[in-house]
């Protein structure tokens, strides 16, 4: 089942733990371009490459005025350890409650070995200066992926 596409809708301010002893408020960022991008698992290899491709094209999301920030359920101890081995550049959000996961209907049934596991799909959001959903991506492949979001923030 597909989630209905939430492309133009103004997305409710939340705030969340972050690393980096961060907290983040959406509100905080009213009037930049944010990239919010939903992966299953830390430390997992979709989910690393995704991150290293964030990571090596950092520079050019900043020369888009455009924040990345990566989200999944894993707890904010989780996402320090993946965030320092990686040496990523942008923080990590916890969402172990999945408040918003559900607020932007990534969390699916998927197959995995055989199984029917619930989890995140992997899920791309592109939020506008005004708050609002610009472009989304859904049931990402990793592949070109990043470049992709790269160029609607870069147009957008």
């Amino acid at each position: 089942m597909t989630s209905p596409s939430i492309v133009g809708l103004a997305v409710p301010d939340f705030e969340a733990s972050a690393t980096s002893g961060k907290t983040f408020r959406l509100s905080e960022y009213r009037g930049k371009k944010l990239v919010l991008y939903f992966y299953p698992k830390d430390n997992t290899p979709g989910c690393t490459v995704e991150g290293e491709a964030f990571s090596d094209l950092h520079r050019a999301y900043a020369s888009a005025s455009t924040l990345v920030f990566g989200i999944s359920r894993d707890s904010l101890k989780s996402h320090e350890g993946f965030k320092a081995k990686m040496a990523f550049p942008f923080e990590l959000i916890a969402d172990p409650d999945e408040r918003i996961c559900a607020m932007f209907g990534v969390i699916k049934m998927k197959n995995m070995y055989g199984k029917q596991v619930r989890g995140i799909e992997r899920s791309t959001f592109l939020i506008d200066a005004d708050g609002r959903v610009a472009q989304e991506w859904r049931g990402v492949k990793v592949a070109g992926h990043v470049e992709a979001v790269l160029e609607a923030a870069q147009v957008l």
